[in-house]
């Protein structure tokens, strides 16, 4: 269980649950598909309540504690640390953004891990800035909302039970250089919606436990209870991610970190930890990683003069420092590392995909760029 938490106290795995995210690591990866004995410990381990508030069931964690505990699940399942993440982010989502009845409605749920939630933001033709969306919802005379279009990297599709769905409410408008437009909303779709379908069709070269498909919605129909912020105005709950502190850049590290632990069990394994060469190039790793550990930690601390800008850092730093880590990992690894279904082949492919996830690595460069102008 979580217990008491905060900038002192982080929820951490237990040795069995560790255990079992490790296996399930091997499985989903094998197999190309979330492993759902590993997903099943996770929902029941009492770790989902972690960006929950207290008054809601929660532990009332801050971000620092959220990226701490990404990060430890990542050293064992990286895919099962994204979809933790995203679970994290929409749980927060609701609880900064939603009306009192729908903290009460939802919150509960998302805490003791009978709900699963999941954001499907990306479409094809969007762009990463998510700025042309087709994905569009109607309003009906009798207040209700119609959704119709088809989200892509969906992570979690297929598994969660609730997804935060970003759509077009208003005729788009002209990209402005951020991340997402004016006249996009956010509703929450529970998967039971006869009108959303999920698709688990698409095969990642990393991520493969993370369940990534695609969301379609047919004709979903949804209450404006189920709006999520005010309309047309999902811009500025997107902003308000980056400025919470909770950062990709967890993943990374934690994808890292197992890295690292591969190098160090393969030194000692081959007796190689004599060798001052060896010694001397594990320590250059495990500096790069507790580097970028560092940046992810200050960005959950929100104590810089601009934490949204810190928050971005976080993930650039992060992400490429796990690709080079993993990537310098296998070089020493050699031909132990090279054979095909190699741990550290897996590793060097999932931290990469985070890169690849929201926002971009190369969209967070333009929206610090943006910061300077």
């Amino acid at each position: 269980m979580p217990g008491a938490v905060g900038s002192r106290m982080r929820p951490r795995l237990t040795p069995a649950l560790r255990a079992l995210l490790r296996e399930g690591a091997a499985r989903a990866d094998a197999a190309g598909e979330v492993d759902r004995e590993a997903l099943a410990a996770l929902r029941a381990g009492g770790l989902l309540a972690t960006a929950v508030p207290a008054e809601h069931g929660g532990a009332g964690a801050d971000a620092a504690a959220v990226n701490a505990l990404v990060e430890q699940i990542a050293a064992v399942n990286p895919s099962m640390a994204i979809i933790a993440f995203q679970h994290f982010a929409v749980s927060a989502r609701i609880a900064d953004w939603g009306t009192p009845r729908q903290r009460a409605r939802w919150l509960p749920s998302l805490a003791d891990g009978t709900w699963l939630a999941a954001s499907a933001w990306s479409e094809s033709g969007a762009g990463a800035a998510k700025q042309n969306l087709s994905t569009a919802a109607e309003r009906r005379a009798d207040g209700t909302w119609v959704l119709n279009g088809t989200k892509a990297f969906t992570t979690g599709a297929g598994v969660a039970d609730l997804y935060l769905v970003l759509v077009r409410t208003a005729p788009p408008a002209a990209p402005t250089g951020g991340y997402g437009a004016a006249g996009q909303t956010f509703f929450l779709v529970g998967a039971d919606n006869p009108g959303l379908v999920p698709d688990l069709g698409l095969d990642l070269a990393g991520m493969r436990g993370s369940a990534t498909g695609l969301i379609t919605l047919d004709g979903a129909v949804v209450a404006d209870s189920d709006r999520l912020g005010p309309e047309g105005e999902a811009a500025t709950v997107i902003a308000s991610v980056r400025e919470s502190g909770a950062s990709l850049g967890a993943v990374a590290v934690g994808t890292a970190q197992a890295a690292f632990d591969l190098a160090v069990a393969h030194a000692r394994d081959r007796g190689l930890m004599d060798l001052p060469a060896v010694r001397h190039r594990l320590v250059g790793l495990a500096t790069r990683l507790e580097a970028a550990r560092a940046v992810v930690e200050r960005a959950g601390a929100r104590t810089s003069a601009d934490p949204g800008l810190t928050t971005l850092h976080s993930k650039l730093h992060a992400t490429e420092a796990a690709e080079e880590i993993c990537l310098d990992v296998a070089r020493m690894l050699g031909s132990a590392g090279y054979r095909d279904g190699a741990h550290i082949g897996r590793l060097l492919a999932d931290a990469r995909g985070v890169s690849l996830m929201g926002p971009t690595n190369d969209l967070c460069r333009e929206l610090v760029a943006v910061s300077w102008t």
